[in-house]
């Protein structure tokens, strides 16, 4: 029965990947992937695990699924308070540079950054609506706003919550806070550094944006409230106090989420957004009101690919693959940037939630924090590779084609720059 089962998983992904031409939404094959996996392995005529066998194995694997479903449950209703409280226009309003290559490395970094805190998700759609305010000329603003998603992608991947492979590898015991940011920040900084550079000396970003404000600055602001800094304070504060949670108390990383989103909770109960606060709004700017935004189908979107992925450890499919591909490649490292590579065509999720599967190697091994790195950043390279970059995508209208004349290569060359980075010291520290 491997063979049906391994025939639902590639029929499920291949709708998942043509999504948006079938306009359909990816959570319902994954769902049902996943499900159909898991009674094929129940009612199959011929047993393929025992009854027992069965139970015990979902449960653990249901167990590992909650724990990262609540962590970004967590997140995101943090994320959705702070911006409903304005706290991101505290940070974006105080850019003003109206040149170009400034505009854009101050751009460019701000998300390397927010997105290690935040994810690369969120940090593209508040950046994505700053430069709409910073650039009326569509035609620049996507140069902007592609480098964006480069520099999103790359700031992810060296945080433990900075993107959903980086926290699934830190939530299964795979890598380490302090050693997964030691060994990938820098080439996270190379694989942003490199194309910045090479597009400072392009044509597109020479010169000066044209404004309308009198002091020749950009001078376009989005107003905040009161609440705003106090929001962004306790919400970002709660973000990285969730590693800290984990190295004092041991205790999983959903429990370090839910605390923090307690006490944002707890806190925006009794500020004032406004002035003239109505008690009537209070519902606007509430923790209940942010959950309401939540995109529920992205959470049933994994549990339907980790569903699906723990049916495939089950049956020993996934290490049976890792055996295999270890024979057919000289170095993991070779396979490690394949599946970065593959993560610009499809999902990065199940390709990680797979790896996971197929390799039982210690916490912090070389091989988790380079699959870390090229599931993160590989995406770039194109636009529909990354959740930044189909939000970019959707936000703006981007075109693939464009994307990929246009900005491909320069995320390309990043890429391999940061593998390269990665191979030249696993070998030299081996």
């Amino acid at each position: 029965m491997d063979w049906l089962v391994i025939a639902i998983f590639l029929v499920g992904y291949i709708l998942i990947v043509f999504e948006h031409p079938l306009k359909l939404d990816k959570a319902i094959p994954a769902l049902l992937m996943g499900i159909f996996i898991w009674t094929i392995i129940a009612i199959a005529p011929l047993t393929l695990l025992e009854n027992e066998t069965i139970h015990h194995s979902l449960a653990h694997h249901l167990g590992k699924i909650t724990e990262i479903l609540l962590f970004l449950l967590g997140a995101m209703a943090i994320v959705e308070v702070v911006d409903g409280h304005r706290g991101f226009a505290v940070i974006t309003n105080l850019i003003t540079t109206t040149n170009k290559v400034k505009l854009l490395w101050i751009i460019c970094i701000l998300a390397f950054f927010l997105s290690s805190v935040l994810d690369n998700l969120t940090t593209t759609i508040v950046l994505v609506s700053l430069l709409r305010k910073l650039i009326e000329n569509r035609g620049e603003r996507i140069w902007f706003i592609s480098f964006v998603v480069i520099a999103a992608n790359a700031g992810g991947a060296w945080s433990p919550i900075g993107d959903v492979t980086t926290t699934m590898l830190w939530i299964g015991g795979k890598v380490s806070t302090i050693k997964l940011i030691g060994e990938l920040f820098i080439p996270s900084v190379i694989c942003l550094a490199i194309p910045l550079l090479v597009a400072s000396k392009m044509k597109v970003f020479q010169g000066h944006l044209q404004v309308d404000s009198e002091d020749g600055t950009q001078g376009v602001k989005s107003p905040y409230l009161l609440s705003s800094k106090t929001m962004l304070m306790f919400g970002v504060g709660s973000l990285v106090f969730v590693p800290i949670f984990k190295s004092i108390t041991h205790l999983p990383p959903w429990m370090g989420i839910m605390f923090g989103l307690s006490i944002v909770w707890l806190v925006s109960e009794f500020v004032k957004p406004e002035f003239d606060f109505d008690e009537s709004n209070r519902y606007k700017y509430s923790v209940r009101s942010a959950l309401s935004r939540l995109e529920l189908s992205s959470i049933l979107f994994f549990l339907g690919i980790l569903l699906a992925i723990s049916g495939l450890e089950s049956l020993g499919l996934l290490r049976n693959l890792a055996i295999k591909m270890d024979a057919i490649f000289p170095s993991q490292d070779v396979v490690a940037t394949l599946i970065g590579i593959l993560s610009a065509i499809i999902d990065n999720v199940p390709l990680v939630a797979a790896s996971m599967g197929m390799y039982d190697l210690p916490l912090d091994h070389g091989l988790w924090h380079f699959i870390a790195f090229s599931a993160g950043t590989g995406g770039s390279m194109l636009i529909i590779g990354s959740a930044a970059g189909v939000a970019a995508m959707g936000m703006e209208r981007i075109d693939f084609i464009w994307y990929l004349k246009k900005i491909s290569w320069l995320a390309a060359i990043g890429f391999f720059a940061g593998c390269a980075y990665i191979s030249l010291f696993h070998w030299l520290t081996h």
